[in-house]
């Protein structure tokens, strides 16, 4: 008999990635990674921005060249189908609500920071009239608002799938909490206030100046597009998947291992302030809207793990009873036949004695 590998694996879901690792091995792997490479390079060069549509694509093809699309597929269709939905739906969420909130949030960090807007602040000490170094870095953070959250999921896929399902609940959890409140709270972000003559002193979309140093020459029709929703600034879900993602890769690699991405969090809260696209109560609504996200999603984890060990418990519990009241039973010695054939031999005998017919011939 052949000693295959799904034998070997110890466990369903290490069959499954034996599986999935050996259908992969069709493609050797510098061709692989160069399919993949010249189509990502193909839509950077067409400058289409991760929008969710376009990274199930990325993840279609990407799939296929692995041999694991019915994988990509069965993983990540709901949570990509989640945030095209969400993406949808955050468009018509301003149509519900057409009364936009444009104070209260700028009264807010007022008061936190003493009568200071953070954002006219920040770009008094580091706009000098044309576009740096971190402007773009800031602006590049801000564009992977959707890429990075699915690379955190192939992480967790790969090397802690115990937490892919929970991270992407946080993910859809949070998205839809935040569309609800969107319809119910429509706020205007900074750059908006603006132009309504609401902040005064110096302040630019840096936003708009970092897009067209890329060449892009409409930013606002590609902001448009890109985010339907003008008024959708709370919570900032540009502030809650940072953080998200942060959460796990700790919970999940250990705090030594993984504290580093806290930059990560903490780059993008200063980024989308300085950039003018949130207020800090933006950001600070959306790290709480992530932390109960993060919550939620274990603790269910947490009542999932235990439902889907209760079975087992009870087969054991069971067993133990079953062999204790055993004990207290007459258990007859076992047979193995012996005692058959010599009954048959003893009648052959006697019949044999008797001058019976022997029938055996």
């Amino acid at each position: 008999m052949t000693y295959t590998d799904e034998q070997a694996a110890s466990t369903p879901e290490q069959a499954v990635k034996t599986a999935e690792h050996r259908v992969g091995l069709r493609l050797h792997r510098p061709v692989r990674v160069l399919i993949v490479a010249v189509f990502v390079g193909f839509l950077l060069l067409k400058r289409t921005f991760w929008q969710p549509d376009t990274l199930f694509l990325v993840l279609v093809v990407g799939g296929g060249v692995l041999g694991l699309t019915r994988q990509m597929l069965v993983r990540f269709a709901p949570l990509m189908g989640v945030l095209i939905i969400y993406d949808w739906m955050r468009g018509w969420a301003d149509q519900i609500n057409t009364t936009v909130h444009f104070l209260p949030q700028l009264n807010a960090d007022k008061w936190l920071f003493g009568g200071t807007v953070p954002t006219v602040w920040l770009q008094e000490h580091l706009w000098h009239g044309h576009v740096s170094w971190y402007d773009f870095f800031f602006f590049g953070l801000y564009l992977m608002h959707f890429l990075l959250p699915v690379v955190v999921c192939l992480l967790l896929w790969r090397w802690r799938p115990q937490y892919f399902w929970p991270f992407q609940w946080a993910i859809v959890g949070t998205s839809l909490a935040a569309v609800v409140t969107f319809a119910a709270f429509p706020a205007a972000p900074p750059w908006m206030a603006v132009d309504k003559n609401l902040i005064t002193g110096q302040f630019i979309r840096v936003s708009g100046a970092v897009a067209q140093a890329m060449g892009v020459r409409d930013y606002s029709a590609v902001y448009q597009a890109i985010s339907p929703n003008n008024v959708a600034a709370i919570p900032s879900l540009h502030s809650a998947y940072p953080l998200i993602a942060c959460v796990f890769l700790i919970v999940a690699f250990g705090w030594k291992r993984m504290a580093w991405t806290a930059i990560y969090p903490l780059a993008m809260w200063f980024g989308v302030v300085y950039l003018g696209e949130h207020y800090v109560v933006d950001v600070i609504l959306g790290a709480a809207y992530a932390l109960a996200g993060c919550w939620l999603s274990l603790r269910l984890y947490q009542r999932w793990v235990k439902r889907t060990r209760r079975p087992s418990d009870i087969t054991a519990v069971r067993s133990r009873v079953a062999a204790a009241v055993s004990r207290w039973r007459p258990v007859s010695p076992p047979t193995d036949g012996s005692e058959d054939v010599a009954a048959e031999a003893t009648l052959e005998m006697s019949q044999l004695s008797e001058g019976a017919p022997d029938n055996t011939a």
